[in-house]
């Protein structure tokens, strides 16, 4: 369960505010208010590792239904919500698949990886005022759990979670969850979850500045809490900067430990970032620090049945996070980019982003090292038409670290093409 300091320390900050939510919102009924999405991704992914390691790559079709009920109209209204999700491998068989970073089906255990993916879910909800309990089979977005998105399917957890908004401008979670189903398999437990406790909140304290505070526990994995401040500062009609904070720390348990890194000493690290944006126009310009200090690297993600910690895939609100996630034990990197909005220049829905990120003071074991990261990325979505809301989004990372450092990240190439289409059936 969650440290009790740590938990009374949350209720406090959210007991804080005064300003409570006027009324529920207004339910039209469980049939009325329901919707069905449909959701196709075609998504390709190829890492060109040096080094002599081989090259990996996956391609395939995925597609994934979800229905969202209303409420029933009374003091406690009742829903249900469902998904379904199939991905198809069009590539990506025996000698291609089995990169962790990839993962958009499993291999088996001859290394062959299957040749589809076919889950369901549903969870029953319930609403009393601006509060909402869910229990059953969910996709959590929250710093501290974050279900993995951004492959060809989505991850899933199994267990409660409660949302409330009583408060205006303050949402506070509170959830439990109990098994966790793998991105690139079928079954609901495939990730071998034991527990996770996750609360906190975000909070608006004006239109400009809001923040959020977090903590999760990982049974029998580790602990970790999360802070997020952001401003943003409106100079005129065109321009903007805004500065966004994020931070983790975390503390592995003991015997996890010795697992995990091979010490049970090693156990502790704080992780942040601080990023600032100047917008102008179509333009934007971004300089981002981020550090990471303590006895390991920060840990996230991956599956408990196969070493990881079992919090989700996108459980990293940290500015330099691309292909590479610049969060190794003691790494230092500073990143600038650049985005460029085409809709100025008569190209609406065209969006184009460069990123350098540069990491140092890497402590793998072996004295002192680096890393580096060129990302282009390029994405277009359809306006109008038949076609409105495709997006197609081209994606490429050069990365290279220094020899000394090998044992946590390695020089490679990576191109990612994914084509998403959502539809709204009603």
């Amino acid at each position: 369960m969650l440290n009790k300091k740590n938990t009374l320390a949350l209720l406090g900050l959210l007991g804080t505010t005064h300003a409570l939510a006027s009324e529920a919102p207004a339910s039209q009924g469980f049939i009325e208010d329901s919707t069905l999405k449909l959701f196709l991704r075609n998504a390709y992914m190829n890492r060109d590792y040096k080094h002599g390691n081989e090259d990996k790559a996956e391609w395939g079709q995925g597609v994934t239904a979800t229905f969202t009920s209303g409420f029933t109209q009374g003091t406690v209204g009742v829903g249900v919500d469902a998904f379904a999700l199939y991905g198809l491998r069009l590539d990506g068989g025996k000698g291609r698949s089995g990169a962790g970073g990839i993962d958009f089906f499993k291999q088996d255990s001859s290394g062959e990886a299957a040749d589809d993916v076919a889950k369901m879910g549903a969870a029953v909800k319930a609403r009393l005022s601006n509060t909402v309990i869910t229990y059953g089979d969910q996709m959590p977005a929250l710093p501290v759990l974050n279900t993995d998105t951004s492959r060809l399917l989505p991850e899933s957890y199994t267990g409660t979670l409660i949302t409330s908004k009583e408060i205006d401008g303050l949402e506070f979670n509170l959830g439990h969850f109990t098994r966790e189903s793998r991105k690139s398999a079928g079954g609901h437990d495939s990730g071998g979850l034991k527990s996770i406790d996750v609360i906190g909140g975000s909070y608006r304290f004006t239109d400009q500045f809001s923040g959020s505070l977090y903590a999760s526990d990982v049974e029998d994995v580790l602990k970790k809490q999360y802070i997020n401040l952001n401003y943003a500062l409106p100079l005129d009609t065109r321009r903007s900067l805004t500065f966004d904070f994020n931070g983790y720390k975390t503390r592995l348990d003991r015997d996890f430990a010795q697992t995990y890194g091979g010490d049970a000493n090693a156990r502790d690290n704080t992780i942040w970032s601080l990023a600032a944006t100047y917008a102008v126009g179509a333009h934007s310009f971004t300089l981002a620090h981020q550090r990471s200090t303590g006895d390991i690297g920060y840990p996230y993600g991956w599956y408990q049945n196969a070493g990881g910690v079992g919090d989700g895939g996108m459980t990293i609100y940290l500015a330099n996070s691309y292909w590479s996630d610049f969060n190794a034990k003691d790494e230092r990197s500073w990143q600038v980019a650049y985005g460029l909005d085409f809709t100025e220049y008569g190209l609406p829905g065209l969006n184009y982003r460069v990123a350098y990120v540069r990491g140092s003071h890497i402590d793998a074991g072996n004295g002192r090292g680096e890393e580096r990261e060129l990302f282009n990325q390029v994405q277009y979505v359809v306006q109008s038409g038949p076609a409105k809301d495709l997006s197609i989004r081209l994606r490429s990372s050069i990365l290279r670290t220094s020899n000394n450092v090998s044992s946590y990240n390695d020089d490679g190439n990576e191109v990612r093409v994914f084509v998403d289409y959502p539809i709204n059936v009603f």
